[in-house]
């Protein structure tokens, strides 16, 4: 018996799910070396948002056995820190997300941990809120965001002074090591009942979400919602009307939860063709806006209507656009406006612009959200945090609350949200930016590339000429180390190669910048050079 089967075996034992000891079973019977491999030849490993993988058996595949160990895991941490922990549970509308859920709770409960689980499934920034409205020691929320149907996932919160938020070192590798203790025990996990939350928590997020500063202009304005077949509508929908803005026309082909996203197999609103629907019915419909909340509705897309057509906004433009918003009206609180190393260089002109300290953070809200004295923080991959005070990670109900506020203002003075883009341009100049993805097979190619790159770093990209060069893995740039490559090139260019921590690619992200006197020179020289950085990026590969 090879070790690969015998580990196979080892897992049956442990494996309540009858699906996926089948799936075990055909394999063994088939002697399918290749198939256990795949699913036998490691672990799922903690990336930027936790634990993502395909469903399926065995230790890389998200299943029961998977998320069973990794709670206990987690139920030894917060037991080995002393007094009574409790924790919260939350789960999206995914394939299996509710049996993992419930099993996380019985597995925490079973553990001696006081375990809620929340009613139904509701939206990830729901569960960040309920760990600090809930004074719980972790959160534990079952979801993939925005990945594949096949995919599910588990994000992992902690309590203390950054509740709500993700965790990061060394709690990551504490909890990691519990983990592997109770792998190597191979003991079957005690289980117990636990609590399910009333609908408090829900009715105070909707309260605290509704009282966004300026949340409720005067003004109507038509537009268009879709959830992405998520568990986003609900939680809008009250939210909405506790504020007072204006009720949306929703895509009726993804409104309901659907874990098989029958019109979006990557329901993911940055990939091309996923707002399709809503920005047709919004056409049909004479509608002004298109707002989108992805499936687990921790992100926000936004749509607008443009002479050539529906337009989406960038993460980075939206970014602005709120960053803008929210450091004209605070005032002179002090304060800091944060994003991530692969976000726009924008956001710290703006912060210039009104006298506000600019963060620049890794990769992931488990960052941004603890920049100190935050007032608004966000990534480009579609992630804003509006009030930090309420939810401290990124919040797709509250940013549509925020985006649609403003566009109803502007309406009131005949403007949009493209004219105060203007302005913002106006004022710090035009900051434009693109990504580059390459998917590969073998996890083994983008460590090649990375490599290739710091053994032979480029001496210009794109034609542009290379200023500066950071290798973020060995802590340059005055940041935890991570794996990623920062150039910073001639005319205010800027790329940043890092491998994605949810999917198996390696992102390259492009900025340009242009102070030239008019609009119509800044957009040229933008596209100009982001046309040559992405010419720039194959040969920057090797591929």
């Amino acid at each position: 018996m090879s070790p690969l089967e015998a580990a196979a075996r080892d897992w049956l034992a442990l494996d309540p799910d009858p699906e996926t000891r089948a799936e075990i079973e055909a394999l063994l019977a088939d002697h399918d070396g290749k198939g256990l491999a795949e699913r036998f030849g490691g672990r799922l490993e903690f990336g930027t948002a936790g634990l993502r993988g395909p469903l399926g058996a065995g230790p890389l595949r998200m299943n029961r056995v998977v998320v069973q160990q990794t709670t206990a895991g987690l139920a030894r941490h917060l037991l080995a820190r002393g007094g009574a922990p409790t924790a919260v549970v939350g789960y999206d509308g995914r394939r299996n997300s509710r049996v993992f859920a419930e099993d996380a709770a019985a597995v925490l409960a079973g553990a001696g941990i006081a375990a809620t689980l929340l009613p139904r499934a509701l939206p990830t920034p729901v569960l960040a809120f309920a760990v600090r409205d809930l004074a719980a020691d972790a959160g534990v929320m079952i979801t993939a965001s925005h990945n594949p149907a096949p995919d599910n996932g588990y994000k992992l919160y902690l309590g203390g002074a950054d509740a709500g938020s993700q965790l990061v070192p060394p709690a990551d590798g504490e909890v990691l090591a519990q983990i592997e203790a109770v792998v190597a025990d191979a003991a079957p996990l005690p289980r117990a009942g636990y609590a399910v939350a009333d609908e408090g928590v829900l009715d105070r997020y909707v309260a605290a979400t509704a009282a966004i500063p300026s949340a409720s202009p005067a003004g109507d304005l038509p537009w268009v919602y879709t959830p992405m077949h998520g568990v986003g509508l609900e939680t809008a929908r009250r939210v909405l009307v506790a504020a007072g803005l204006p009720a949306p026309v929703v895509v009726p082909e993804q409104a309901e939860p659907d874990g098989s996203f029958p019109t979006a197999p990557f329901p993911n609103p940055e990939e091309p063709g996923t707002l399709d629907l809503a920005t047709a019915l919004a056409t049909a419909s004479g509608a002004a806006l298109v707002l989108a909340n992805d499936p687990d509705a921790d992100r926000l897309a936004v749509a607008v209507p443009r002479d050539d057509g529906w337009h989406r906004l960038t993460g980075n433009q939206v970014g602005l656009l709120l960053g803008w918003r929210i450091a004209s009206t605070a005032g002179p609180v002090g304060g800091t406006l944060a994003c991530s190393i692969v976000s726009t260089p924008g956001l710290a002109r703006i912060a210039e612009h009104f006298g506000f300290l600019a963060v620049e953070t890794l990769t992931g809200f488990k960052w941004i959200s603890r920049a100190p004295g935050l007032l608004f923080g966000f990534e480009e991959a579609l992630g804003y945090l509006v009030d930090p005070d309420v939810v401290r990670d990124k919040d797709g109900i509250s940013a549509l609350v925020a985006v649609l506020a403003a566009a109803i203002e502007l309406r009131r003075g005949g403007r949009t949200l493209l004219d105060l883009l203007g302005d913002v341009e106006a004022a710090i100049g035009r900051f434009d930016s693109d990504q580059v993805s390459v998917r590969v097979d073998d996890l083994a190619e983008i460590a090649a590339m990375t490599a290739r790159l710091r053994s032979a770093p480029p001496s210009s990209i794109g034609g542009l000429a290379v200023l500066a060069a950071d290798d973020l893995a060995s802590g340059d740039g005055g940041l935890p180390a991570t794996d990623a490559l920062r150039y910073s090139l001639e005319r205010g260019a800027r790329v940043i190669v890092r491998p994605s921590g949810t999917e198996p690619k390696l992102k390259v992200y492009l900025d340009v910048h242009s102070d030239a006197a008019t609009p119509e020179a800044r957009a040229a020289e933008t596209a100009e050079a982001l046309d040559a950085l992405r010419a720039g990026v194959g040969p920057l590969l090797g591929r």
